[in-house]
């Protein structure tokens, strides 16, 4: 007869789902290379975001080589492209306004007269989420990464006061 052995995996909990976000969130605060890679990665990932559409979503995989060009962190360039999906749909409006702005307006004549007018349409309106897309991820980047940079050296210094404190009452409550 042979016996059979009792699991010992736990059910799912909520519980821990939070202190596993809490632990990559400390993780992220503390990361090497301080305040100013999370910052930049964050910055990456949100620029990245903004033209991904156009691109059919291979625009993520330019987050790869640029995360190690610039040596930023991998999990802030996650967060900020996540944060590019939630605010897409609004700025993209103004991708089309900067596109519209920046393109020639002349265009079809040059480069795809040979399309029919529902693709010249679609190809139009690509072509100009994309340039904007690209233009405004980098103003996005640039306006993001001084707030991020500076609130996560903030941080640091609050929690560093606080060891400071902490430390010092233990030393005057133990003589």
């Amino acid at each position: 007869m042979q016996r059979k052995l009792a699991t010992t995996k736990k059910p799912f909990q909520l519980r821990n789902v939070k202190r596993w976000f809490k632990y990559k969130y400390l993780m992220l605060t503390r990361a090497e290379g301080g305040p100013g890679l999370v910052a930049m990665g964050y910055s990456i990932g949100l620029a990245v975001e903004m033209f991904t559409l156009p691109t059919a979503g291979l625009a993520f995989f330019l987050i790869f080589p640029l995360i190690y060009i610039f040596r930023a962190s991998m999990a802030a360039a996650l967060i900020g492209f996540v944060f590019g999906k939630i605010i897409y749909l609004p700025m993209t409006y103004f991708h089309l306004k900067v596109g519209n702005w920046l393109l020639p307006h002349g265009t079809r004549k040059q480069l795809w007269a040979f399309l029919p007018d529902w693709m010249d349409f679609f190809v139009k309106s690509n072509l100009k989420l994309l340039v904007g897309g690209v233009v405004d991820g980098i103003i996005l980047g640039i306006l993001f990464y001084f707030p991020i940079k500076w609130l996560l050296m903030l941080y640091t210094a609050k929690r560093k006061q606080r060891r400071e404190e902490k430390r010092a009452s233990l030393l005057n409550n133990s003589h």
